[in-house]
């Protein structure tokens, strides 16, 4: 196989605010800081991945700063020592080095999105998809009132979006959705509670149960299997895992537990496209529910969710809303839209989408080029 001559790795730091505060159980956020991470190969073909890190350690013990000391001090200097063929050796390449999931995907993706280019393929079918549209859903956070809840949830359900997914913690969960039940009795909804509960708050948890929900969304401790193998052992709501899932070993843990019956995949909780790869293999072999979650992402880490999503084992409705959604304007060529709840895929080389380096330059606050070669 030949290698993939990757020349350059460009770091570009980058600052965008959100069109509106996005608050879950964690906090609040409106800006987001993130890694953009251009792979350069030997013909100037660019390959494009995106950090999901968040500025402070809550999702996740990682870092936009700790995303910028493994790449620079740890990740790029095993690529410049270890030149690579496929994508699939990156996975193996980073084993050995523990956690930082995130940082991983951030430069496998892009290392993904230039071997697709170097095949001439779209990135979904060099991952294996089959899809040429996916359904997507959308992903509301904890609003200020329950009427501009039902505002909300109306506006994305005429939009076409297939499920809704509200976020909860307590004091603000039953009532909540029970409110939004009520007005919406045959709308596809779910709530997350991003480790917001314990194993004591199963009496409020089991009451959701009358609401008939696709499921309720990491309600117990963000790395626990154990507390919520019992816990869905004593509600009828399909319990989701997000945070406790960072590997296809946890995916596979979590099933002989019986600890959820749905799993939310995101590509950087997971370590990149190729882990996200065998965790789709396992969930489609065992009859697992499997959807894309969603990180507020901007354009090229949307793209890389697009084309995962593609796969035939992810059969529920994921988080990868329209840029709109999130941005004024977006760092890609299209954008992303939805239509009718539904993202068409192309089958343009790689993620499909050109990068706006206008756009870039314009959002970037620090820069930094690495020559492996």
């Amino acid at each position: 196989m030949e290698p993939m001559n990757i020349q350059e790795i460009v770091l570009r730091k980058l600052k965008m605010r959100m069109k509106n505060p996005f608050t879950t159980s964690f906090g609040t956020q409106q800006d987001r800081y993130f890694y953009l991470i251009e792979a350069i190969d030997d013909q100037n073909r660019s390959g494009w991945g995106e950090s999901v890190s968040g500025e402070f350690p809550m999702y996740s013990p990682e870092t936009v700063e700790t995303t910028r000391h493994l790449l620079e001090d740890v990740l790029i200097p095993l690529l410049k020592e270890t030149p690579i063929s496929h994508p699939d050796e990156v996975n193996t390449l980073f084993k050995d080095i523990r956690g930082n999931e995130m940082a991983k995907a951030s430069i496998e993706g892009a290392i993904w999105d230039l071997y697709a280019k170097q095949k001439g393929i779209s990135l979904s079918e060099a991952l294996g998809g089959e899809r040429k549209q996916i359904e997507v859903g959308i992903s509301l956070g904890i609003q200020e009132n329950i009427e501009e809840l039902l505002k909300q949830v109306d506006h994305y359900v005429q939009e076409g979006y297939k499920r809704i997914k509200i976020k909860i913690q307590p004091g603000q969960d039953v009532e909540v959705m029970r409110a939004v039940r009520k007005a919406f009795p045959n709308t596809e909804l779910m709530a997350d509670a991003n480790s917001a509960y314990t194993l004591e708050d199963i009496d409020t948890l089991a009451q959701l149960d009358e609401f008939n929900l696709m499921m309720i969304e990491q309600p117990l401790a963000h790395d626990d299997i154990i507390d919520h193998a019992e816990l869905q052992a004593k509600i009828e709501t399909p319990v989701c895992l997000d945070e406790s899932i960072h590997s296809l070993e946890d995916v596979k843990k979590a099933f002989r537990l019986g600890s959820c019956k749905v799993i939310n995949l995101k590509i950087g909780r997971v370590g990149g496209l190729t882990e996200s790869k065998k965790i789709h293999d396992f969930c489609l072999e065992n009859n697992i529910a499997l959807w894309c979650g969603g990180m507020l992402e901007a354009g090229v880490g949307r793209a890389h969710n697009i084309a995962i999503t593609s796969l035939p084992g992810f059969n529920l409705p994921g988080d990868t809303a329209a840029s709109s959604r999130y941005w004024e304007e977006d760092i890609i060529d299209p954008e992303v839209t939805v239509t009718d709840g539904y993202i068409q895929l192309t089958d343009e080389p790689g993620i499909g989408y050109e990068v706006n380096l206008d756009k870039v330059a314009k959002y970037t606050i620090e820069e930094k080029r690495i020559y492996l070669k």
